[in-house]
């Protein structure tokens, strides 16, 4: 007899997992499970454009700066374009924001639903060329506001998030998803066109043995972070120093410090005082992943989620991880604002 093992037959996909539990949610309506729907086809789109980028000639430079002032790849163009036209046709938004947009974008009246979305259609593109891992950020809010949308409905606070996550491209196409109970995997399944649930409930580990940051700008850091680095490579109890890992795609950064523990940052430096990423579609996306994996999320100075956006394309310094690293690198801060 042959073994039918191998096969799952009651496989419990994304789809499968959202609407079980939007079912459960009170005075649910469907919309939001709708919503992720959308963002889940444009994601598997960008994923096989990914997979055939330099068969389609989609590697390169487009030609143009995007708002935040880097060059926008082919690959940047097609995926921006996607998540806003899946989004836009789901009927269940009413403002995007986007890295590759100056503006919100506001959804015609016809096609409007109650969510505001902000994204990062292609995260870590300046990868591309050498095929390294890439990825999606996004974060959903409900809008709080009535009359015509307008862009301040996207300035919440990072607290109000109703659902976020992220999409790495990598060896394999893995989706991360919290709608605040938690956070959970899902591998594409190439063959079933599906993502199918991995890990449940995922928490990251109290301390890691891996920081991750860019230090070719280490002429640039305050005296706390470089103590900090100085305690991780050298450290006084004589115990294993530190790992370092920094692949420059910040998707694939955060997936290995979820996995792995440790910590990932992108403070503020004499270069980018006020950091370089973006709070409303890379920092409070990624800071409520962490928090709901068990992690801490800050500017060094306050919680992620705590801060109030003033600006849709608005930077804020950017450290989050495994609570005792993360811990561990304030009280360094603490010690030299005395």
């Amino acid at each position: 007899m042959s073994d039918q093992s191998a096969i799952d037959t009651d496989v419990w996909t994304l789809t499968r997992f959202i609407t079980e539990t939007g079912r459960q949610a009170k005075g649910a309506t469907g919309e939001l499970t709708q919503l992720i729907n959308a963002m889940l086809t444009a994601i598997k789109a960008i994923s096989s454009a990914v997979r055939k980028a330099g068969l389609a000639h989609l590697q390169g430079i487009a030609g143009t700066v995007n708002v935040t002032g880097d060059e926008v790849k082919k690959l940047d163009v097609l995926s921006n374009d996607l998540v806003i036209n899946m989004l836009r046709a789901s009927y269940s938004t009413c403002a995007l924001v986007s890295e590759e947009n100056k503006d919100a974008i506001i959804i015609p009246a016809d096609k409007r639903g109650k969510y505001v979305v902000c994204f990062d259609p292609l995260d870590g593109s300046s990868n591309i060329d050498c095929l390294a891992s890439i990825g999606t950020i996004f974060a959903i809010y409900k809008r709080t506001s009535e009359g015509e949308p307008t862009e301040k409905d996207a300035l919440q606070k990072g607290d109000n998030i109703v659902c976020a996550g992220y999409a790495l491209y990598g060896s394999a196409t893995l989706v991360a998803l919290t709608t605040g109970a938690g956070v959970n995997f899902f591998m594409l399944d190439p063959a079933l066109g599906e993502f199918i649930l991995t890990e449940r409930n995922v928490k990251m580990k109290k301390r890691g043995k891996i920081y991750s940051l860019n230090e070719g700008y280490a002429m640039y850091f305050d005296p706390a972070l470089t103590e900090y680095l100085k305690h991780k490579k050298f450290p006084e109890d004589g115990s294993a120093p530190y790992g370092a890992r920094y692949v420059g795609s910040m998707v694939a950064d955060i997936h290995r410090t979820i996995a792995y523990g440790g910590i990932f940052m992108y403070p503020a430096n004499e270069k980018s005082p006020k950091g370089k990423l973006r709070l409303l579609y890379e920092c409070n996306p990624i800071a409520y992943v962490i928090e709901q994996a068990g992690g801490l999320a800050t500017t060094g100075t306050q919680r992620i989620l705590d801060v109030q956006p003033e600006t849709i394309h608005q930077r804020v310094p950017f450290i989050v991880g495994s609570t005792e690293d993360v811990e561990e690198y304030l009280s360094f801060v603490k010690k030299h604002q005395k």
